[in-house]
């Protein structure tokens, strides 16, 4: 893992080692790191790398149990993911605080995706209550997972094999330190899923990067081909000057469901978020033909067939954009997931041959072949 470096001692398992390890304190388990409560330049570097690219793909912490302060067995024991992003906002929030810190494997995903994935689940929480020897280190017999962690966990599946009560805390770390004082009792103000326009631009990099790396390339050169190809083969100038719309269409589509679709999320009509991307890319591609320098028909060079396809598949292309963002939002749990994908994968495909069957008679009309 990128952030992970292993102190090995003569005696006793390997320890986390980096920047934001203070030390190492002994417990009835035996050694556990102590963590720092400041994040330094290159944890706040990391976590902005891991916002605007695949950095995060490879962003994690050793699981296991970690010390904040100089906990002892009657402190608190809170529980969170692997990825180092969440872990980084936990322990920033515990300064001032003695409290241990139990890190699940949740293979580098943060709590509210773990938790839809499974990751952050029941049989990993106990077992790293048990490896931890948790008994012995907190002999209060509670823990405090993330509310956001909650679908992935069952609390009285994890009494029964541990002893452990299952508190869930509020849903920003920036109220715990106030949860713990108020003995462990949150408000509605805590309890509160917040998920403002703020919070979604701020995440909308994580569709629009993937989007150009992923998918835009291929895209680009399958337009550029097409309106290169000719009976005598590639032509460089009717690619570009056939194709240069059609990239530009291509980056609306991204804009409008990568970016438009998640900033304007609950003001976008209906609940799916296929519909509301679609709505997104159709108006966006709309919008981009009144800015045009002719009508419609002279921006297509009067055929109508390339008009359809633009219609069939760009607003496609927004809505498959935007469906991406139901993993970075607690507007929709997983259930609506699948069976918005069980619904709106067949119409992906069923527009993606339609859209290729029209660019084909598009050629063939212009070769005067039909």
């Amino acid at each position: 893992m990128s952030e992970i470096k292993l102190l090995i001692k003569k005696e006793g398992p390997a320890l986390p080692a980096g920047p934001w390890v203070e030390g190492v304190i002994d417990s009835p388990c035996g050694p556990v790191a102590r963590i720092s409560t400041t994040l330094a330049f290159k944890d706040n570097w990391g976590n902005f790398k891991c916002r605007v690219s695949s950095f995060r793909n490879n962003y994690a912490v050793s699981p296991g149990l970690y010390a904040v302060g100089r906990p002892d067995r009657g402190s608190d024991v809170l529980v969170t993911a692997n990825y180092k992003y969440s872990f980084d906002v936990l322990r920033r929030e515990l300064k001032g605080i003695d409290a241990w810190v139990l890190v699940l494997d949740t293979k580098g995903i943060n709590v509210w995706c773990a938790a839809g994935k499974g990751t952050f689940g029941t049989g990993e929480l106990i077992k790293r209550i048990s490896s931890a020897n948790l008994a012995a280190v907190a002999e209060h017999g509670r823990i405090v997972l993330p509310q956001l962690g909650a679908p992935g966990v069952s609390a009285h599946e994890v009494m029964r094999a541990t002893g452990f009560r299952v508190h869930y805390g509020p849903v920003r770390a920036r109220d715990i330190p106030d949860y713990l004082n108020a003995g462990l009792k949150a408000t509605r103000q805590m309890r509160t899923v917040r998920f403002s326009i703020a919070d979604r631009f701020v995440l909308s990099p994580m569709e629009i990067i993937p989007a150009m790396k992923k998918y835009y390339p291929l895209y680009a050169v399958f337009v550029l081909a097409l309106f290169g190809l000719q009976p005598s083969g590639i032509l460089f100038r009717s690619a570009f000057a056939g194709g240069f719309r059609f990239l530009l269409l291509g980056l609306i589509a991204v804009f409008s469901g990568a970016f438009l679709t998640p900033v304007l999320l609950p003001y976008v009509p209906f609940r799916s978020f296929a519909i509301k991307g679609w709505i997104m890319g159709a108006a966006a591609l709309l919008l981009s033909f009144s800015f045009s320098l002719g009508p419609v028909p002279k921006f297509y060079g009067g055929d109508g067939v390339l008009l359809a396809a633009s219609f069939v598949f760009f607003p496609m292309a927004s809505s498959y954009i935007a469906l991406q963002f139901t993993g970075s939002t607690t507007f929709t749990g997983m259930s609506g997931v699948k069976k918005e994908l069980k619904i709106a994968i067949p119409v992906y495909l069923a527009s993606l041959v339609m859209s290729l069957a029209l660019l084909a008679a598009y050629k063939l009309i212009e070769w005067r072949l039909i």
